[in-house]
């Protein structure tokens, strides 16, 4: 018979949400693979796991995996783990999974905790339909493409990002999606845990004044399946081009936009434009009309 394969939740921060059963599992396997050895020994040691440990990554996974499926084949139990959180979500054990369910291995998953998650329930935004994409593309063109593919989505989306990319990434979030609701969540169940809502473009302006620390979660908010030109930045053409805001005052418009950046007074001026864009009118014109020419 073969062995198991053990999916093993580790903490992302906090080492207290580490499972009784995620111990145990880890103490009894025949072999622990880690994506990275030197991290995962510092949790083994803190819960004093003796385990044998090997080392199983996006490196090394053309030579390691084919070894693993043998052994598993061959009846041992094999715990795998990430640096944090669920492995085989973005990191090479999803390869390892689908290899061992394809020889009809038993896969067995050991749940804990997990970020895009943990960010999207205190990210504020809708929690009933979610996407999660992973990693956005480094190079502009792909995350263009990227972007273009999640046009009209309308499910909450959940990014992981680095943070010395996270000010590229968001600055080109913010020329397509500016209006749209987001959360940045970095450090989770760490010391420094925090949580910065607002529209993308207010986000945007914080990351430049603080510069993040961190792995970073971001949660955004889904296209509105109206079609809102607010929400995408660019009007939808055909059956999708009804104007969202066409039940709407002027002056409602332009609260809408200046409360969707989660700022007041100085975020105004930007809610006109947006409010007289839509509108096909000058700024001009919707100031006079709000301010009767003064």
């Amino acid at each position: 018979m073969p062995g198991t394969l053990y999916l093993v939740a580790t903490p992302i921060g906090n080492l207290e949400d580490m499972t009784f059963r995620a111990i145990r599992t880890l103490k009894e396997a025949d072999l622990i693979a880690a994506e990275d050895t030197r991290q995962t020994r510092k949790l083994l040691t803190h819960f004093e796991i003796a385990g044998r440990l090997v080392s199983y990554h996006e490196h090394n996974k053309e030579a390691s995996g084919p070894e693993l499926l043998r052994l598993l084949e061959e009846g041992s139990s094999i715990a795998l783990v990430s640096d944090a959180g669920i492995p085989a979500i973005s990191d090479p054990g999803a390869d390892l999974a689908a290899q061992a369910a394809a020889r009809g291995i038993p896969i067995v998953p050991i749940p804990g905790a997990n970020a895009a998650l943990s960010a999207l329930i205190i990210s504020s935004l809708p929690t009933e339909r979610f996407l999660f994409a992973g990693f956005p593309p480094r190079e502009r063109k792909g995350l263009a493409a990227f972007l273009d593919g999640l046009e009209r989505e309308t499910a909450t989306l959940i990014l992981y990002e680095a943070p010395h990319r996270l000010k590229k990434t968001l600055a080109g979030l913010a020329e397509r999606w500016g209006g749209r609701r987001m959360a940045i969540v970095r450090e989770l169940t760490k010391r420094h845990e925090e949580v910065v809502r607002g529209t993308i473009r207010s986000c945007l302006r914080h990351l430049e004044e603080h510069p993040p620390l961190g792995e970073c979660c971001l949660v955004i908010e889904g296209a509105s399946p109206f079609g809102a030109a607010g929400e995408t930045g660019r009007a939808e053409s055909g059956a999708q081009a009804e104007n969202w805001w066409s039940g709407l005052s002027l002056e409602e418009h332009v609260a809408h936009y200046a409360a969707a950046d989660g700022e007041s007074g100085g975020n105004r001026k930007e809610a006109m434009r947006l409010a007289a864009r839509d509108r096909g009118l000058s700024r001009r014109d919707v100031y006079q009309a709000l301010h009767g020419g003064k």
